[in-house]
């Protein structure tokens, strides 16, 4: 069986994960953006009850309220930051990771790429992830109907306290029907039956991405989220040990939460995220600090769909291999990724476009001395073991 790790040990491996798939530090993005003045005002008028509608003590929405208030929208850019917490109530140890300002789907596969890895670090490598889709405010408004429709067939079924919840709204019925395990949850409507072509697509891609990277997955329709917080894709990850019996010693939970902020903003913004919880173990007394890295040498640069995810289990693989790396994935501009990588005096860029995915190579680049190779991606990582050995 594998042992619960320490809540320091579980810090060590979440900071260190999270930097190396892209997630930078809250205050250092905070002392990037005093430096900058803009006249853009964005606000939001949550208070605690909105936030703990992500059934997860407010980790999740606090991390966009974060956002706004100490207004990293001043970027221009996506932001994606990190944030170690203490559960309200329990005390115990969590990791939140926020990604602001991208809408498409590579959003949700940063996020269970990242916790997965640290799921791995761990030592819970047989895991698998279960997803499912509520889709867009036109998608849930279909399946709502339809589900309202199912029920109200049905009402001399159900257990008096479900029958207070429909005055509340039909999700909170569902959500108390799956949580005893009714029957009638059972047989309920699939909300994947009730997307919009855009959300199918949002959808569809993210199974692409879980099926490239060859994940274990199951869909699974009755992960449902609080209709005023989530939208889009949720997601959760559940160890399989044979060992490992009643609660889970890792709770990750995580979706899109773009409808929190639509309803408690007059502005809109695209919010995913993901909270990694480490089970009956206290937070420390003091957390301790992100292990400075070696500066990495390399860049990995992308163009497309396809190569964003071949980018991104690169990035995975060369973590597996101890090798740092820069990256930007959630970038659409190939200029304004080779700019970054020039301005952090990186030496090798990595680049996948459109053709080297199709051919399964990379683009070695020199940024130094302005050459650059095509490497194939079956030995790209003992490539890269070689010209990073110092």
């Amino acid at each position: 069986m594998t042992p619960t790790p320490s809540a320091i040990d579980f810090l060590k491996a979440s900071t260190q994960t999270a930097r190396h798939f892209g997630f930078e530090e809250l205050d250092k993005i905070k002392a990037s953006v005093a430096r900058k003045v803009s006249e853009e005002n964005f606000t939001h008028k949550a208070t605690a009850s909105d936030k703990r509608t992500d059934a997860l003590h407010g980790m999740l929405t606090g991390g966009v309220c974060t956002y706004i208030d100490n207004r990293l929208y001043r970027t221009n850019e996506p932001v994606l930051y990190y944030s170690t917490n203490t559960v309200p109530r329990t005390g115990e140890t969590a990791l939140s990771l926020h990604v602001l300002g991208v809408p498409k789907s590579i959003a949700e596969a940063l996020l269970i790429q990242t916790t997965r890895a640290l799921f791995e670090d761990l030592g819970y490598s047989d895991h698998v992830v279960k997803i499912n889709s509520l889709g867009d405010q036109d998608s849930v408004a279909r399946y709502a109907r339809e589900l309202t429709h199912y029920l109200k067939k049905r009402m001399e079924e159900l257990p008096q306290p479900a029958r207070e919840l429909m005055k509340e709204h039909v999700f909170s019925t569902l959500m108390y029907l799956i949580d005893k395990d009714h029957e009638l949850a059972g047989r309920s409507p699939n909300p994947l039956e009730y997307l919009s072509d855009q959300s199918r697509r949002h959808f569809r891609e993210i199974i692409e991405f879980l099926d490239m990277s060859q994940t274990p997955y199951e869909i699974d329709p009755k992960l449902i989220g609080n209709h005023q917080c989530y939208s889009e894709a949720l997601f959760t990850i559940e160890a399989l040990d044979p060992e490992v019996s009643g609660e889970q010693p890792i709770l990750v939970r995580g979706g899109r939460y773009d409808t929190f902020i639509s309803r408690v903003s007059d502005d809109t913004l695209s919010a995913a995220g993901a909270v990694v919880v480490l089970r009956g173990k206290k937070a420390p007394a003091r957390i301790p600090q992100p292990r400075k890295d070696a500066k990495p040498l390399l860049f990995v640069v992308q163009l497309g769909f396809g190569p964003k995810i071949r980018s991104l289990l690169l990035v995975n693989d060369l973590k597996r291999a101890g090798i740092s790396v820069l990256q930007d994935v959630v970038s659409d501009s190939l200029s304004t990724q080779l700019q970054k990588a020039e301005d952090r005096g990186i030496r090798y860029a990595l680049i996948i476009g459109q053709k080297e995915y199709i051919d399964k190579t990379v683009i070695v680049r020199n940024l130094h001395a302005r050459s650059q190779e095509f490497v194939s991606m079956d030995s790209i990582l003992s490539y890269l073991k070689r010209i990073t050995r110092v």
